[in-house]
């Protein structure tokens, strides 16, 4: 599943470590993401929406 995490997190100016915290998951779990290796839960997922203040549907796309 590709997604715009890590577009939308260097725009921000921050480090995978720095997500991580504030999220409250590893650094590896952003990394995975980031390198669509894994698919985030629901939860997660709508976590990351609302700290990047975008929609889940924006941020990732099944489609590709």
């Amino acid at each position: 599943m590709r997604n715009t995490v890590r577009d939308l997190r260097t725009l921000r100016g921050l480090s995978q470590g720095q997500l991580a915290v504030a999220l409250d998951v590893s650094r590896q779990t952003i990394n995975s993401i980031e390198q669509e290796r894994y698919t985030p839960s629901l939860p997660l997922a709508l976590a990351l929406a609302r700290f990047f203040a975008t929609r889940v549907e924006e941020m990732f796309d099944a489609d590709h």
